[in-house]
């Protein structure tokens, strides 16, 4: 896509899901891999197949405290007519006919016996016990590999390891895991308006390389945060180019049409510019564009269009990146408390805050309450940052009623 920045405005706005498949086409999946303790794979993506080098359990246990049997020592007894077997140690490792030896839930069953008779089922007399309920072969026995069999597969590369599966992992005698590296993402800040502390009057303070870089830490990456760039297209091109050698290069301000809005031009002289304007509201102005075979994502500079696009746009791409698919963010079912209003064609995110119906309500069933931000202006970063999610109109509705029963997207609950 040539570009001129000259232009006025935006003569075509791309559709939201339209431009980000145009990028993850753009993205190329790391090949990089280390090995790491399954304690600290938590959130790490798989490298490569792995499959059990052990049984689970490795040797039949018992499920029950009670007595290992003979199930054909049990045939037969009941209540009035107990079958009565010899008491043998709890050490002993096996059991002859008419024997029983005492168990404990999760110990080995000893060789010879095949059923596990429950401890309420069973009265201990002198050396002898007498068990009051016959037991079939295997009850409340599992068998070893019951749980996980030998060689089993049990993840495939992209699988994303949760809390449970390290537990499994350590299961099955594994130590450490391989998985591919945290996808590296440069965030370069622009504007010469931006300082550290202390604006002066027409200064302001940067946050949004801030916030962009905390949010690609916590959705599995790893943030080079790069300090602020100003408004020159030389200083531009050379910080983009310093980092080319990232997965992904996020820049964030200078992504709209203005005469200060120098990265698009950047992008399209180092490759090429994909996409810029997008159908979406706050943030329009985003840029999606590939620099020497490394995606580039430029997010616009107010803070709520720069956090919604990273949302939209660079946490997919960086997911891709590193080898899996961005999940969609949890969502809470609410009531829509005021109306949203909303342009066609356009997708809109209202942010809004959940409040909790009262206890009548609640013991009724009735839903959340989600109630739009006042703030609603995308320059106005606590409205994103005191609300609880946001609200997505799509493209074909004119707005949502108040009354209306919505999906409340938790975009910062999800790593």
């Amino acid at each position: 896509m040539s570009h001129d920045r000259r232009e006025s405005g935006f003569k075509r706005r791309t559709r939201v899901a339209d431009a980000r498949a145009t990028l993850l086409d753009a993205v190329t999946p790391h090949e990089r891999t280390e090995s790491v303790p399954v304690e600290a794979a938590d959130g790490r993506v798989v490298a490569e197949p792995i499959d059990a080098p052990a049984p689970v359990p490795g040797y039949d246990r018992a499920a029950m405290d009670g007595y290992a049997v003979r199930a054909s020592d049990t045939f037969g007894a009941g209540d009035r007519s107990p079958a009565v077997l010899a008491a043998k140690s709890a050490e002993a490792d096996a059991v002859a006919p008419g024997e029983a030896v005492r168990v404990h839930t999760g110990s080995a069953v000893p060789g010879g016996a095949d059923a596990v008779v429950m401890i309420e089922q069973v009265e201990a007399v002198g050396d002898e016990v007498e068990v009051f309920d016959a037991v079939a072969t295997g009850e409340n026995v599992g068998e070893a590999g019951e749980d996980v069999a030998d060689g089993q597969r049990l993840y495939e590369p992209g699988h994303v390891l949760r809390p449970s599966d390290l537990g499994l992992l350590r299961s099955v005698g594994l130590d450490s895991v391989p998985v591919r590296e945290p996808p590296e993402v440069a965030v370069i800040p622009t504007g010469e308006e931006l300082v550290e502390s202390d604006p002066d009057p027409g200064e302001v303070i940067e946050t949004n390389g801030l916030t962009v870089s905390r949010l690609v830490e916590r959705w599995g990456g790893e943030a080079r945060y790069r300090d602020v760039v100003t408004d020159d297209a030389d200083a531009l091109r050379e910080a983009v180019e310093a980092d080319l050698d990232a997965d992904v290069v996020v820049t964030t301000g200078g992504s709209s049409v203005g005469e200060r809005d120098l990265i698009p031009e950047v992008v399209d002289g180092l490759g090429e510019v994909l996409v810029h304007g997008v159908a979406l509201k706050p943030g329009h102005p985003v840029c999606l564009g590939a620099a020497e075979g490394t995606p580039v994502v430029s997010l616009p500079g107010y803070p709520v269009a720069c956090i919604v696009n990273a949302a939209q746009f660079l946490r997919p791409a960086m997911k891709r990146a590193g080898g899996t698919d961005a999940d969609a963010f949890p969502t809470r079912r609410a009531t829509l408390e005021r109306k949203v209003a909303s342009e066609p064609g356009v997708r809109t995110f209202a942010r809004v805050t959940l409040g909790s119906p009262d206890e009548d309500e609640e013991s009724d069933g009735a839903l959340p309450t989600a109630t739009p931000t006042r703030a609603s202006g995308s320059g106005i970063l606590s409205s994103v940052a005191l609300a609880d999610g946001w609200v997505v109109v799509p493209e074909p509705r004119e707005g949502l009623d108040a009354g209306d029963p919505v999906d409340v997207e938790l975009w910062e609950v999800t790593p």
